[in-house]
């Protein structure tokens, strides 16, 4: 009601959507009963204990809002945020134990560099040979002490910290319960437990989460108030074609490489779909191989089997498959009759504590209540087998609903407002998978016109929809192909200049609203608060340009000047010199100045000029690769965009790479990452011999050589771990 009344967007989540009476309330926006979703995995006698409750908030200022209402609403007695056992890891470890055994700065720091960064942990990457690698003497005492140390310190307790959203609430005495202690951020209180302690208690939990994609949903709403998420079309044909062409980055949970990998194999044609999108990519189903088993039935593959007749209802729209935690549920309900707060016990006792005797005696009482409703040995053994590998990962259905809702109305923003969804995605950085200097570039691509940081037009925010009469931007591949000129414009805003502060910058704005600036030395003079340096970054990256009608060499003279000391009698007069005799910046020079100045670029990619040296070496561009056959040797290059080595795969490392036609994968394989280890890991560009490999339309290469291409200016990667 909060939010509604503050024209906050929201979305419940967690069990609640699994409530007719949540969803009447419009506390979720998922119909449980046209899902045909469980109520028991929301409220069961047998569970004893409160529903599982989430809210989607819009990340930042509007989600603080609705935590200050609840400490408002319950009193600060009778509210406060749960806490999180920080433990130390990896680097955390380093710093901490190197700093004990008193470390130089440099050595500290090169420490910390190299604890484990993957989420794969290979056996033969041990904390020895890191240190031989980095060039330390294991035979020192303090070096050897330091491995000891820190590989007793993985895991012990740091300090608490605050859960990220989860809150407690009781009739204002929480106090008398669990011990209070403010948090660092001013009105706040955190308990001292964790969700796990307060759950066990029977404390009433909710979580107020934070997702950048509803503030960009919401923002995106302001700036086209014809749009109405509740009235969307279901079945939007630009959608389902964007999605089953994995045209997906920006995209709310079906951007990361995975959900790319998937999606043209997948073919999501309708809403449900994308439900099962969201939930495939997840690893219960990876560690439970039913991906492909999935994948190979909707393609017509391989024949859909629901392990017995009587769990046709419940599995032959996943074809099968077991997906989801209520799919588990009603599996358990159906097969040997349990009830539904039975079967939801089964779910928790299959969890992250499992107790080997608990499982045994679930497993006893599986069986007998299969064999009571005859069913056979083998199917009691598929299904026992079915439940057990899926239960400690399973996906809760009505998450994934949830989630695909957003989804769903970020796809539809994008494929029909794309100034409006790239601006509120610029706006609400960090969030996702992928840069904003990625973003940008995939938004261009698409035909959108993006103009650089401007003094004279830029809001403190990015703006769509802004004035015409600037040089045009690199135009799109899509215009090139068309014979196309018109495109939906957008302008950065001044929030992307590093360094420029947020206070600086709305003196900037309020003094250009009393009147345009006529020079930089006018700007100097008007907008006291700026600095040297962020005067210096403004002209940098080109934002002083207009000012001057001249190169930013020119205008770094000009500022530079400005802002001499020239006494009381002449600082408030305005001067007017000779242009500067520095020459223009190189285009490489230009490049280096936007990536240190704004981390990105609205100019031609960086690839783009060098494609001449490019088609000399024999690299294929991103968007040719498609034409290749599978399994011929190709080369491909471009700036690292995503690495990867997850848990799951074994010891592979995914890399995302782009060029100026689009985006490539490369699959490295350990052994020539045990090779190439410093090139993958720390060049911003590569090269990259290896075999193409287009399954199903999804294309990736298997590199088989990897070298660093002459390092240029380039985005920063999101390396995940």
């Amino acid at each position: 009601r909060f939010c509604k009344e503050h024209n906050i967007l929201a979305q419940g989540r967690g069990s609640a959507a699994n409530s007719a009476v949540c969803y009447a309330l419009e506390i979720t926006a998922v119909d449980p009963v046209g899902m045909d979703l469980l109520f028991e995995r929301f409220l069961s006698e047998e569970r004893g204990e409160w529903p599982d409750i989430d809210l989607d908030l819009p990340s930042g200022d509007k989600r603080e809002q609705a935590i200050q209402y609840v400490y408002q609403r319950f009193g600060k007695l009778g509210a406060a945020m749960t806490a999180n056992v920080i433990t130390y890891r990896g680097r955390s470890a380093a710093r901490e134990v190197g700093k004990a055994l008193g470390f130089e700065v440099t050595s500290l720091e090169k420490l910390s560099s190299l604890a484990h960064a993957w989420e794969f942990k290979d056996p033969k990457d041990t904390t020895e040979r890191q240190f031989h690698e980095a060039g330390f003497d294991l035979d020192h005492p303090r070096v050897s002490k330091f491995c000891a140390l820190y590989r007793m310190a993985q895991d012990l307790p740091r300090h608490l910290g605050q859960h990220s959203g989860g809150m407690v609430i009781c009739q204002g005495a929480l106090d008398s319960v669990v011990p209070l202690e403010p948090a660092t951020m001013p009105g706040r209180v955190v308990v001292q437990w964790d969700k796990e302690d307060c759950a066990d208690l029977g404390i009433i939990k909710v979580d107020l989460l934070g997702l950048g994609m509803m503030a960009v949903l919401e923002e995106c709403l302001k700036l086209c108030p014809e749009v109405d998420l509740a009235q969307l079309p279901p079945d939007d044909p630009a959608v389902f074609a964007a999605l089953q062409r994995a045209d997906t980055i920006g995209m709310f949970q079906v951007e990361s490489r995975a959900q790319m990998s998937c999606l043209p194999r997948l073919k999501p044609a309708r809403f449900y779909d994308i439900v099962v999108q969201v939930a495939i990519i997840r690893p219960g189903p990876i560690v439970g191989k039913m991906v492909h088993p999935y994948l190979n039935r909707r393609q017509g593959r391989e024949p859909v089997d629901c392990l017995h007749p009587s769990l046709e209802p419940v599995l032959q729209r996943t074809l099968g498959v077991p997906l989801f935690q209520e799919q588990l549920l009603r599996m358990a309900m159906i097969a040997a009759g349990f009830s539904g707060g039975e079967a939801e016990e089964l779910r928790r006792a299959m969890g992250f504590k499992r107790s080997e005797k608990r499982m045994a005696d679930i497993e006893l009482k599986l069986r007998v209540g299969m064999e009571r409703n005859g069913i056979a040995a083998k199917a009691q053994d598929d299904i026992v087998r079915s439940i057990t590998s899926f239960a400690l990962y399973g996906f809760p259905e009505s998450h994934a609903a949830s989630f695909a809702l957003i989804a769903y109305a970020s796809a539809y923003l994008k494929c029909h407002h794309l100034a409006e969804f790239t601006c509120a995605l610029l706006n609400n950085q960090p969030m996702g998978f992928y840069a904003p200097a990625i973003l940008i570039k995939d938004a261009q691509r698409h035909g959108l016109r993006v103009l650089p940081v401007d003094v004279t037009c830029s809001a403190w925010e990015c703006g769509a929809g802004g004035p015409r009469g600037y040089p045009a931007c690199q135009s799109s591949i899509h215009e090139q192909l068309a014979g196309e000129s018109a495109c939906p414009t957008m302008r950065l805003g001044l929030r992307y200049a590093r360094g420029l502060r947020e206070e600086a910058a709305r003196a900037l704005l309020r003094a250009r609203d009393v009147r345009p600036f006529s020079s930089v030395d006018d700007l100097a003079v008007r907008v006291r608060e700026l600095r040297q340096d962020e005067l210096n970054r403004l002209a940098e990256i080109g934002a002083l340009n207009a000012l001057e009608k001249q190169h930013r060499r020119d205008t770094l003279w000009q500022a530079q000047r400005a802002i001499l000391p020239v006494g009381p009698l002449l600082a408030p007069l305005e001067e007017t010199g000779q242009p500067s005799p520095l020459a223009p910046m190189s285009t490489e020079e230009r490049l280096w100045a936007d990536y240190r100045g704004t981390g990105l670029t609205v100019g031609k990619h960086p690839m783009a000029w060098r494609r001449i040296e490019m088609n000399a070496l024999g690299v294929v561009p991103a968007m040719h690769l498609a034409r290749i056959r599978n399994g011929a040797v190709v080369r491909i290059a471009g700036s690292v965009v995503v690495r990867q080595r997850p848990g799951t795969a074994k010891g592979f490392v995914f890399l995302s790479m782009e060029d100026e036609t689009g985006m490539m994968n490369a699959i490295v394989n350990p052994a020539t990452f045990e090779r190439c280890k410093f090139e993958v890991l720390g060049e911003p560009y590569l090269i990259i011999d290896g075999v193409l490999q287009n399954q199903d339309g999804v294309i990736s290469v298997k590199a088989g050589r990897v070298a660093a291409l002459r390092a240029g200016a380039a985005p920063e990667s999101h390396d995940f771990h």
